[in-house]
């Protein structure tokens, strides 16, 4: 019979082969698999269930997180750090997958309390978007081992040259057919926004497939808010009289990596971007706060270009 009697709030620990689940003082090891996915589900299928949580562990939630999700449940996937910090601030500090469990159990229900707890709940991301997420990965990936393969190359014994060269030309030839598959998929499941994002100097092919495979949310939240997801807005760091000087923290570093790299760009060839930037190095500013800002910028405009399904307009985004 299903326990209706209060709302739980459920902590998962993630590991590649098991999940270690706890809610109120009950605690149980599965598989991370199917048949571990569904004996959960079928467990929690028997309580109300207000928000679970898990930490992102490079992937190995995926699975468990889709499943979840696909039986009705709200899951929040957190940064590791975050847990561990608020493990800390309960007193935590030996380190277990049941303590973990548990800790991430107390982590959900004060995100359950918060007004604005919808902003922790991992969006669904449908097929399309799996897909393509799974491609931007894949290419980042890639990308990766090129620049690694290169810098070896650098320094190398000529003994080992060739081998490197080769191990960068199949690389390249890898790269070739995963942009092919990613612009086809964007055009094909994602043109409207494509066309909105395409029409930004600066925004290129790569940018925005990581823009739509890595922020769901851009659109949906204020200029403010996304920055803040991104990790492009600066935190004050002040104390009493103290001042200290504001810096950007966390945020999701893929994102940024394809912003920052659009910046440059339109720094260059986005007259806005770059009277903005001049601007600011006209005030004094270090170039690389300068070329925050003008990230912080960039990705504002984007987010108001797909918020408004209006295309880039000079005159509007100058203010």
């Amino acid at each position: 019979m299903k326990n209706m009697s209060e709302p739980i709030a459920v902590g998962i620990d993630v590991a590649k082969d098991s999940l270690e689940v706890a809610w109120g003082e009950q605690s149980r090891s599965l598989s991370n698999d199917s048949s571990g996915h569904q004996a959960l589900i079928e467990q929690l299928h028997d309580f109300s269930v207000d928000l679970i949580v898990m930490e992102a562990t490079g992937g190995y939630e995926a699975p468990c997180v889709c499943a979840l999700q696909a039986a009705g449940f709200a899951v929040a996937v957190v940064n590791p750090r975050q847990a561990r910090d608020f493990a800390k601030s309960m007193g935590y500090l030996a380190k277990t997958d049941r303590i973990d469990a548990q800790v991430l159990a107390r982590f959900a229900a004060l995100l359950a309390s918060q007004p604005n707890r919808q902003r922790y709940v991992k969006a669904v991301a449908d097929l399309q978007l799996q897909t393509l997420q799974a491609l931007v990965v894949r290419r980042r990936q890639l990308v990766e081992m090129l620049t690694a393969e290169r810098n070896r190359l650098a320094t190398s014994h000529r003994a080992a040259r060739k081998s490197i060269q080769a191990l960068i030309r199949a690389i390249r030839a890898q790269l070739k057919p995963i942009d092919t598959q990613m612009a086809r998929h964007v055009a094909e499941h994602h043109a409207d926004l494509v066309a909105l994002l395409d029409s930004v100097k600066g925004v290129g092919p790569n940018t925005m497939a990581t823009l739509i495979a890595g922020l769901p949310e851009l659109g949906k939240l204020s200029g403010r808010e996304v920055s803040a997801l991104v990790g492009v807005a600066p935190f004050n760091r002040d104390s009493g009289i103290w001042r200290g000087k504001r810096m950007i923290w966390g945020g999701r570093a893929d994102i940024r990596c394809a912003l920052y790299m659009a910046t440059l760009v339109a720094t260059r060839h986005n007259a806005v971007i770059a009277r903005f930037y001049q601007r600011l190095l006209t005030a004094g500013k270090p170039k690389k706060v300068a070329l925050i800002a003008c990230m912080r910028k960039l990705l504002t405009i984007l987010n108001a270009i797909v918020k408004t399904g209006k295309p880039w307009n000079p005159e509007l985004h100058s203010a």
